[in-house]
């Protein structure tokens, strides 16, 4: 499961976080780290972006990025 599959309220683990060079990088810059818990604050009309908390702030992050994210779901 993705983190772009996870609804609103729910929360997660990251298992990988995928991505290639600069933006494998910058996913771990803001804190998308393995076995950090996430939870999905809001989902904008449209259904892109998503809002996420993660380590006491919020991340908003597109679909398409948090699709390269694998989450357990707890």
């Amino acid at each position: 499961m993705t983190l772009a599959e996870l609804a609103v309220g729910q929360k997660a683990t990251i298992q990988t976080v995928g991505g290639e060079g600069p933006l494998r990088l910058r996913f771990l810059d803001m804190g998308l780290i393995p076995r950090t818990q996430v939870a999905v604050v809001k989902v904008a009309p449209m259904g892109d972006p998503i809002e996420i908390r993660i380590r006491g702030y919020e991340l908003t992050l597109r679909k398409e990025d948090a699709a390269k994210i694998e989450i357990s779901q707890e």
